[in-house]
């Protein structure tokens, strides 16, 4: 097996029309300006398309699908085995990053690529497959309307290879259609689309040519060590660990923030039937998750009717569960399956089905959906999947139909993206994020709600500091997903350092709404910037990380402004904002005009265009 000294920097790129392809290398320059991963995706897609960023249809030949892997993968560094996905939102119509941890990535980067760059359009479906020396274009008309699970099934890959594929969602251009890569999948704002309008049923990467070696092998090790230290002694591992993701459901309970009824409540006693405990006790779960993970927060058990299946996470939980106010788990898990093998994102599912409940309820639209009755859920689902009957409108998400139909108020979205399962009127800087966040309504910009609510940092119903902790976060979160590995590591090495660790929450919440800033030095995230200094032996501290991943979403908001993006789009449905009083017992509604304003002031930008200034963007070195 060859070796690859740190990284190689190196892309496939693709023409899907003429099926030719080139290599692709990214300079020592971008790497370290942009890390790797979906920031370095997002300066080739920027390089390319700067100039006519507006005109690219997302489901137009011109449309870049760009899959990209970081420094970290295949290295063995703790939750480190996955790949980023980037392309322009057919379903927000603006830049769209999602990431995954699937074994693409892991046989695309010992194949000697640290990524795919794919454009044009096939004219018959196709399957590619590549390996460190060629790339080979293959006829796919016997998989086409294939699920996701069924065609990697048919794919006769061998022990070396990764796919990432789409199913009939992907096909029929769903506009929140997701790619599968093994049971993992790359979720939000419709990427399987694109790859369904390129006529790409699937692409593989055979690898095991190369080994990737850091430059720095000491280093590494003893950055490693530190990492899985700090990550397996966290309280959120060892609760992830044992209940997946739906732990948080415990937390949404107590705080208020589980969605129920279209998030028109907060609170309901029978969300108990849907928490972590419930399931873990109910199905006798177990660990499937991916590679080189030290949380293990993805879990299967077994269900009555005797099959093994992967247990729903928080997100579809809450938006097929308490959200439609479901409280049948074997449901859930059945509707999960569907989704899957259909491959489309469940969260934007979720939020469409109950808006358009509601708008039922309300007499805004005729439907088959109600809150009272879910027996058809299953059979809507592949309807939306194969863009039939009801579920041909449906397949264009909940802002679309708002549009023609009314209901606006209680389309809960973001850009055009469906908002995930913490409602923020139990954790305001979560909702600053949701308004704000490039990509629209995303849970991960910041994940503000981990401070506010999990672990008790801050108060969660001030404005104060608020709009500082998104900024700080979105600019470290970029700079991980650009590494990448798992963003649920800042949860534990985020908040190793003694200060926060040990100061008391009564001192903490004061600390850190009045002084950010300060609260902000006392944080410590030098694991990343070791961690790519290490493998890449470019020399960086956290705080230029930091400022990578500023640089990261400066270029993405100046591409979003480019593309049509409107100042008054940095906010949130009325549900949040003029509803105050549910059933939960404290009313709350979010003051997202004042954070919003106080964001743009950090940011720089520009309140007229909501973007930032050339001369800031010539600051950070991005060439205009």
């Amino acid at each position: 097996m060859k070796e690859i000294i740190g990284t190689s920097n190196t892309y496939l790129d693709i023409d899907l029309t003429n099926k030719t392809w080139k290599v692709h290398q990214a300079s020592t320059e971008d790497l370290k300006n942009y890390l790797g991963g979906k920031g370095l995706g997002i300066k080739i897609f920027y390089d390319r398309l700067k100039d006519r960023l507006a005109d690219v249809d997302p489901l137009g030949p011109e449309n870049l699908l760009i899959f990209a892997n970081g420094v970290l993968l295949t290295t063995g560094a703790p939750c480190s085995a996955r790949f980023e996905v980037i392309t322009k939102s057919p379903l927000t119509g603006y830049m769209v990053a999602s990431s995954c941890g699937g074994p693409f990535g892991e046989a695309c980067k010992t194949a000697g690529w640290d990524g795919v760059i794919l454009t044009g359009r096939a004219e018959t479906p196709v399957v590619i497959r590549f390996d460190d020396k060629e790339v080979v274009f293959e006829d796919a008309g016997d998989l086409w309307g294939a699920g996701t699970h069924q065609t990697q099934d048919r794919l006769r890959m061998t022990p070396k290879d990764g796919a990432a594929v789409i199913g009939p969602a992907g096909e029929h251009q769903v506009l929140y259609a997701n790619i599968c890569s093994g049971h993992r999948f790359v979720g939000r704002g419709g990427i399987g689309a694109v790859m369904g309008a390129k006529n790409l049923k699937a692409i593989v990467a055979r690898g095991k040519a190369y080994k990737c070696v850091p430059v720095n092998r000491e280093k590494f090790d003893k950055t490693v060590k530190k990492a899985q230290k700090h990550i397996l002694r966290s309280p959120f591992t060892k609760g992830y660990k044992a209940y997946g993701t739906n732990m948080n459901t415990r937390y949404g309970i107590a705080s208020g923030f589980s969605p129920v009824r279209n998030f028109r409540d907060r609170f309901s006693p029978k969300t108990e039937a849907i928490t972590g405990e419930a399931m873990a006790a109910k199905y006798k779960t177990r660990h499937s998750t991916c590679r080189y993970c030290s949380i293990l927060c993805g879990h299967k058990g077994m269900y009555p009717d005797g099959r093994m299946r992967q247990i729903p996470e928080y997100e579809t939980m809450g938006l097929f569960g308490s959200n439609i106010e479901n409280y049948d788990t074997d449901k859930v898990a059945v509707w999960n399956d569907i989704m899957n093998e259909m491959g489309m994102d469940t969260i934007s599912a979720g939020g469409t089905i109950a808006w358009a409940m509601e708008a039922g309820e309300k007499g805004l639209r005729q439907t088959e959906l109600s809150f009272s009755n879910h027996d058809n859920i299953g059979r809507i689902l592949e309807d939306i999947a194969y863009r039939r009957n009801e579920g041909a409108e449906l397949a264009d998400g909940s802002k679309r139909l708002s549009e023609k139909y009314g209901g606006a108020q209680f389309a809960i979205q973001a850009k055009g993206l469906e908002i995930a399962a913490y409602d923020p009127r139990a954790c305001w800087g979560h909702g600053l994020s949701y308004a704000v966040h490039n990509k629209g309504g995303c849970h991960l910009g910041s994940y503000l709600v981990s401070l506010e609510v999990l672990m008790g940092y801050m108060p969660p119903l001030t404005t104060l500091g608020k709009a500082s902790w998104v900024v700080f976060c979105e600019d470290i979160f970029a700079g991980i997903n650009s590494l990448q590995t798992c963003l649920f590591t800042a949860l534990s090495i985020m908040t190793e350092p003694v200060v926060p660790k040990y100061l008391p929450k009564a001192a903490l919440n004061v600390a850190t709404i009045l002084s950010p800033k300060l609260s902000q030095m006392l944080m410590n995230w030098s694991v990343y910037s070791d961690f790519f200094s290490a493998i890449t032996g470019i020399a960086m501290n956290q705080w230029q990380f930091k400022k990578a991943g500023e640089r990261i979403t400066k270029l993405e908001r100046h591409m979003n402004v480019k593309m049509g993006q409107k100042p008054d789009e940095d906010t949130l449905p009325e549900r949040f904002t003029k509803e105050a009083h549910t059933k939960y017992p404290v009313a709350s509604a979010v003051p997202i005009d004042a954070m919003v304003k106080t964001y743009y002031r950090i940011r720089k930008y520009d309140p007229l265009t909501a973007g930032p200034s050339a001369k800031d963007l010539r600051k950070l070195g991005v060439e205009l």
